[in-house]
């Protein structure tokens, strides 16, 4: 099976608009019971169809559960090195830390043993006619990553700058609070 039939039934299981949405103008998402309706900006359109093959190839949902492991998964990949993709990853630790911080953990764990997507040298057609097997195997590392002093210290660097992206309004909206009160 290709990429893009995978793609296709995943957009239709998860009632997720065709090509996950690159031409929608805004996309929405519920955070705290609350739905957000936000721009879709060009970096993301561009990336959206290699996070929705990530969570094909973890077979997570597009629940937070889902998007906490995604996320862990991204940020030991390197997602970072693209700054915009990097703060989108870091904003949904953030929030799923508070949900879900083993699945962050172990999407951060299973990201060091492969390589990311955004990292192939693949254009998306080529990831369309792709055979989901092909996938699997050109990003899994060959040798197994494991956790280690170092690799701890990355994760809760991470899971702190992370906090700081998420809460950065209300720490804002405090600090002048207490600017004005003091």
């Amino acid at each position: 099976m290709t990429i893009k039939d995978k793609l296709s039934q995943f957009y239709l299981d998860n009632g997720i608009p065709e090509e996950g949405g690159v031409n929608d103008k805004t996309f929405t998402m519920a955070v705290f019971c609350i739905t957000l309706t936000l721009p879709n900006p060009e970096f993301r359109r561009k990336a959206i169809h290699i996070h929705d093959i990530q969570h094909i190839l973890h077979n997570k949902t597009t629940s937070w559960k889902g998007e906490a492991f995604i996320s862990g998964w991204e940020i030991s990949t390197g997602i970072w090195k693209n700054f915009l993709l990097g703060f989108l990853s870091s904003w949904a630790i953030g929030y799923s830390l508070w949900l879900y911080p083993k699945e962050i953990f172990k999407g951060y764990k299973k990201g060091l043993s492969n390589i990311g997507i955004i990292d192939l040298d693949y254009t998306k057609e080529e990831f369309m006619s792709m055979s989901f097997e092909k996938l699997k195997q050109i990003t899994t590392k060959e040798r197994k990553k494991e956790m280690h002093l170092l690799q701890w210290l990355v994760f809760l660097f991470w899971c702190f700058i992370s906090e700081l992206i998420f809460l950065f309004p209300l720490l804002f909206i405090l600090a002048l609070v207490i600017y004005f009160i003091f």
